[in-house]
């Protein structure tokens, strides 16, 4: 099976869960699927759905991808900015360009990778294709990251942030000078029709809701320095919701974000604070992260902020 032959749900599959029928379908495991519905690479009528999903007779379903080869990761001399560490979690500080765990294209040289050469016992906790990995940052935003190192803080931790426990604020430089100093974009997003590696917001997405509130504006480069708060974490929701009213991240040329002289090469987007409940003993732990240097000089190239 591949991408260009979509499977429509006969009579016989009418009812099963979607794993299961791809599974049945394909041949391949229900792990595998499964790390493949999470990564949003199986579509019905379109549109992602939970690997529950119950399939109807004449559904489409697409497949975008395969199951990556079945060697796992294993441990690499890369190098990881620790900010917290105990014997449940590990918080680290993404850097702009390194990518959070094995893909297509991505064999090595992951933040996973190095986090099993640092912390080898995370080999078993969650998914044995991303140990550890909770939540995610795109490759080129950079920021705060809580790694899980038991299975005991792995399932609190997913359950934190699916109950939108876990405060994950961000800095965003944006184009232009927004209406209101705040607010909330309230838009489904789902997978783009146009282009499948892309998201956009659409009528038949998943909910999808990210909070915003001007710091600073430079008029004279039209642009805003946005704080952003996800309250929930569908791909690339930040940069997809700042696009669809009229503010793209700056250098996001993926979500028509435009470049700016002496601006950064990579999307504007910083995972500045992090804050949840330790999973064992109940603390409440917050963490920030200044803007890394790249991102500090662009601000510094537009000179002083007229508001």
């Amino acid at each position: 099976m591949s991408d260009q032959e979509p499977i429509v749900v006969p009579e016989a599959l009418a009812g099963e869960r979607l794993d299961r029928a791809v599974s049945l379908l394909t041949g391949w495991s229900r792990a595998e699927v499964q790390r493949l519905v999470a990564d949003e690479a199986v579509l019905v009528g379109g549109e992602p759905v939970p690997k529950s999903h119950r399939l109807v007779e004449g559904e489409v379903v697409e497949l975008l991808g395969a199951p990556s080869p079945p060697e796992l990761p294993g441990p690499e001399p890369v190098p990881i900015d620790v900010r917290h560490v105990d014997d449940d979690i590990v918080v680290v500080v993404k850097p702009a360009g390194l990518v959070v765990h094995p893909g297509p294209g991505h064999a090595h040289g992951t933040l996973v990778h190095g986090l099993l050469d640092r912390f080898p016992e995370i080999a078993g906790v969650g998914d044995l294709a991303r140990p550890g990995i909770v939540h995610r940052l795109d490759r080129d935003t950079s920021g705060l990251m809580v790694i899980a190192r038991s299975p005991d803080a792995y399932t609190r931790l997913v359950g934190a942030l699916a109950a939108r426990e876990v405060d994950r604020r961000y800095l965003a430089l944006v184009s232009g000078e927004l209406a209101s100093p705040r607010g909330v974009v309230d838009a489904p997003i789902g997978r783009s029709t146009r282009q499948r590696t892309r998201m956009a917001v659409r009528e038949a997405g998943r909910p999808a809701r990210t909070g915003y509130e001007v710091r600073t504006v430079w008029p004279d480069a039209s642009v805003s320095l946005l704080e952003c708060r996800l309250e929930t974490g569908r791909t690339h929701q930040i940069r997809v919701h700042l696009a669809a009213i009229g503010h793209p991240v700056v250098a996001d040329g993926a979500y028509g974000g435009r470049l700016l002289p002496n601006g950064p090469e990579r999307p504007f987007l910083h995972a500045f604070a992090l804050g949840f409940t330790h999973p064992r003993d109940g603390r409440q732990l917050t963490f920030e992260d200044p803007l890394p240097g790249d991102l500090v000089a662009a601000l510094a190239a537009l000179g002083p902020p007229g508001g």
